[in-house]
């Protein structure tokens, strides 16, 4: 608007310069020219203060909510529930920033990727725009703070607290994901063997889960010592966790979870116990600084049938630290497991692991994750071996596998 002013302005010059080569007396017109020019600058200039009255104030509003209204309740609404397809122009489906399921678990990182770099940022719809050239990173933060408010219901724990996952630590963050994991022994007889497990989340804090193991193992096939490969289903099992503390101020969250593995499996090919097993944890997660996260795994394996199988009681750490590519890119995760396990039996000692691996988001919208790694023994290397790990994560909640690209 303003570059309209100025060519008015340029027009009136113009005009008034020709009226005076048409005129005598100059010494009349001259300072008359002068009075109309300064007239015309006082008055374009308080146009033009009251045009850019609107970026002044979205520039200086000092509330979260004032910033919304101003940016971004055009299209998500007032209320936040996002206004109609009528109003907005198209029928991509908004947001709703009032839905507890949805809101609270996607961390203030993702937030703020899609606010300043638009949609495309995770992979969303472009008619989200890009607003980093109009609002600062605390402007945006302020206005995510509010859009926080919409979900008063304060039992749904923040995306933050969901770090990344381990290959053999169960995290305290309850989620809705499918995993595939893969283990393979690098000495001995060759196995391989995949598990995949199911999350559905319940409410705020519960989880259920679903756990499908089967594999490959070569086994003899002849007393000359033939040896073959054969196909088997493990002890399938399912699982429940409850979060009970969490907090974001702290950076902490804890959760009481088990699993019960029912005897479907083949001992004879490796792939069961022959025995129903129950084992209860207590799964802690916790930020740290710098970006650095912790997670503890505790708990114990009950067998059914104790002539089958040992009574254990295990302790699993997992300690890493995220890297970004760029500001808002893919992040990279490495970690580190220690693994403890001991059996209850007289004379048993304890088992040591080391776990170093790399967890790496594949898709833009970080939804699709690769985690590979090695389980390295560290005393009793005479019966347990190195053990190559790896999972790929869908966090089905955030779109289908194949979208986010």
């Amino acid at each position: 608007m303003p570059s309209d002013y100025a060519r008015i302005l340029k027009a009136v010059i113009h005009e008034i310069i020709e009226t005076e080569k048409l005129m005598d007396r100059q010494h009349i017109i001259r300072p008359l020219c002068f009075f109309i020019l300064a007239g015309f600058a006082v008055i374009l200039s308080v146009l033009s203060a009251a045009t850019g009255s609107d970026h002044q104030q979205l520039s200086q509003a000092e509330s979260g909510r004032d910033l919304y209204e101003k940016a971004c309740a055009a299209c998500h609404g007032s209320d936040g529930a996002g206004a109609s397809p009528s109003r907005v122009g198209f029928d991509t489906p908004l947001p709703d920033f009032t839905d507890c399921r949805f809101a609270p678990r996607e961390a203030d990182t993702d937030w703020i990727a899609v606010t300043e770099k638009g949609g495309p940022a995770r992979a969303f719809e472009r008619m989200m725009p890009a607003f980093g050239a109009a609002l600062t990173i605390e402007q945006s933060q302020k206005i995510l703070d509010h859009i926080r408010t919409f979900c008063p219901d304060k039992t749904w724990p923040r995306g933050e607290l969901n770090l990344p996952t381990p290959l053999f630590t169960t995290k305290a963050y309850p989620e809705d994901e499918a995993v595939l994991y893969a283990f393979a022994d690098t000495e001995g007889r060759d196995r391989i063997a995949w598990e995949l497990v199911y999350e559905k989340r319940l409410g705020a804090r519960n989880q259920l889960e679903f756990i499908l193991p089967f594999g490959w193992s070569e086994q003899r096939m002849s007393r000359d010592g033939d040896t073959g490969w054969t196909s088997g289903l493990g002890d399938i099992g399912i699982g429940f966790k409850r979060v009970m503390f969490h907090s974001l101020e702290s950076g902490s969250i804890v959760s009481l979870g088990g699993e019960v593995f029912f005897p479907t499996g083949d001992k004879d090919k490796d792939f069961g116990n022959d025995t129903t097993v129950v084992e209860p944890y207590l799964a802690y997660g916790q930020i740290l600084p710098k970006d650095f996260f912790l997670h503890t795994q505790a708990g114990f394996a009950y067998p059914f049938d104790r002539d089958k199988l040992n009574e254990e009681v295990f302790l699993k750490v997992a300690v890493g630290r995220t890297f970004l590519t760029g500001r808002f890119g893919r992040s990279w995760s490495p970690m580190i497991e220690v693994l403890s396990s001991k059996e209850l039996t007289s004379g048993s000692e304890i088992n040591w692991d080391l776990a170093p691996q790399l967890q790496v988001t594949l898709s833009r919208r970080q939804h699709v994750r690769l985690n590979l790694g090695f389980r390295v023994p560290m005393n009793n290397t005479d019966v347990r071996k190195v053990q190559f790990g790896a999972y790929l994560l869908w966090d089905w909640f955030d779109g289908g596998f194949f979208e986010g690209w």
